[in-house]
């Protein structure tokens, strides 16, 4: 239009740049120094260290975090910012075109389409709206439900909440179970609500993607339903020393699907949960964690030596054992009655599973000092001895001094 004022003097052409280079002028100045400084102004003030949002409560309960609310302002913000940058950049670029007749009718036509696919959209939001109050009002109600019982499982875990024949322990599992039922309802109910969700092409591929699922999860399926079981059943909890399909170790760690195990090597053992299912579990901590567990261990002795003295070196290896109970008191049986010897029986009981094997050495240690120190012979398990004079073989205890080292004998 300006070229119909102005004509095509060379005074109008001048005129017309000069509108052309303010107008650009402009619109750095709008997507710049306007909207990009106040939005960016706007969001470090909702984020920074500074920030005086504050969290949404219904009465003394929280329904949203300082920083979920921060997140959502800010997406808000980002979102707004980036739909005026578009409008300015489409109304900068139609003006331009405007300014001239051979682009006058293409500034008129981009107009009228960006006009239209504006209005088509703020039609469908407007009636879409009765819909999108509907979903958001489930939503809504499924993240207060899950609020609820996350809070009620959380004091049952922490046993705040003490409910009958209900172990802390079943609290994440029993929460996790309901918020796939409280989720899975809330998309059923929601899907009608969904744009498109009468498509065809929509329920084609949600068909798709389920028959995808139902055909790929299945070995997932029966470790996740492994491990609820598991769960129920009590068979152990996380830091217990058990002895399942195969490895021996603590529990470190327990998932929906898999069960990882560190061995006394401190190597880190992952067992599918319909493996562990399928296997019988030794926990060594369940006992431990109260009167102790046993600790056995046997011995063969010639019938030359009396059984009670046998029974006494035993029972002093046990007392000179670190991690051995004095309450249950140790004790020795007689296994068995063999052609040679005498097979004893060492019970002692100890509270800290995970360090069977560092106590069984040092029992054993204990043991073999003990009877060469007392001259006894240990015939296990097979040993033949020729009584013609010979001298025993019993080897000699050897208590170094503080300092030194203890050398073999010549």
């Amino acid at each position: 239009m300006l070229l119909d004022w102005f004509g095509h003097t060379a005074q109008g052409v001048i005129i017309t740049n000069t509108i052309m280079v303010a107008l650009t002028v402009l619109l750095f100045w709008l997507f710049y120094g306007l909207v990009f400084r106040i939005f960016k102004r706007a969001s470090n003030r909702v984020l920074g260290e500074d920030s005086r949002v504050r969290p949404l409560r219904i009465q003394k309960q929280e329904i949203l975090s300082a920083q979920e609310v921060s997140r959502i302002l800010n997406g808000t913000f980002l979102v707004i910012s980036w739909l005026l940058r578009i409008y300015i950049v489409l109304a900068f670029v139609n003006t331009i075109l405007a300014l001239f007749d051979w682009s006058r009718d293409a500034a008129e036509t981009l107009a009228s389409r960006f006009a239209d696919v504006v209005g088509r959209i703020f039609g469908a939001i407007i009636e879409y709206l009765p819909d999108l109050f509907t979903a958001l009002v489930i939503v809504a109600i499924a993240y207060g439900v899950l609020k609820l019982f996350r809070l009620v499982f959380e004091g049952i875990e922490r046993q705040r909440i003490k409910l009958p024949h209900f172990y802390p322990e079943w609290s994440r599992t029993s929460y996790s179970l309901i918020r796939l039922l409280v989720v899975a309802l809330a998309l059923v109910v929601v899907f009608p609500y969904l744009p498109g969700s009468e498509s065809p092409a929509f329920q084609g591929v949600s068909i798709f993607f389920g028959v995808l699922l139902s055909l790929g999860s299945t070995s997932a399926v029966a470790n996740v339903v492994a491990g609820i079981v598991i769960t129920y059943t009590r068979a152990f909890k996380v830091g217990d020393w058990v002895s399942v399909a195969g490895a021996e170790g603590k529990i470190f760690e327990r998932t929906a699907f898999v069960t990882r195990i560190r061995t006394a090597k401190n190597v880190e053992i992952s067992v599918p949960n319909s493996a562990v299912m399928s296997d019988k579990v030794i926990n060594f901590s369940s006992q431990a964690r109260n009167v102790g567990i046993a600790l056995h261990t046997g011995v063969t002795i010639g019938y030359d030596v009396p059984w009670p003295r046998v029974q006494k070196l035993l029972l002093e290896a046990a007392a000179k054992t670190d991690q051995i109970e004095t309450e249950p008191a140790p004790f020795v049986l007689q296994t068995a009655l063999e052609d040679n010897y005498v097979a004893y029986e060492l019970n002692a009981f100890t509270k800290n599973a995970g360090l069977r094997p560092k106590i069984y050495s040092e029992l054993h240690a204990n043991i073999l000092d003990a009877f060469h120190g007392a001259g006894v012979e240990i015939t296990s398990p097979h040993y033949r001895a020729v009584r013609d004079g010979n001298t025993p073989a019993i080897a000699q205890v050897m208590t170094p001094e503080p300092g030194e080292e203890t050398k073999p004998d010549d």
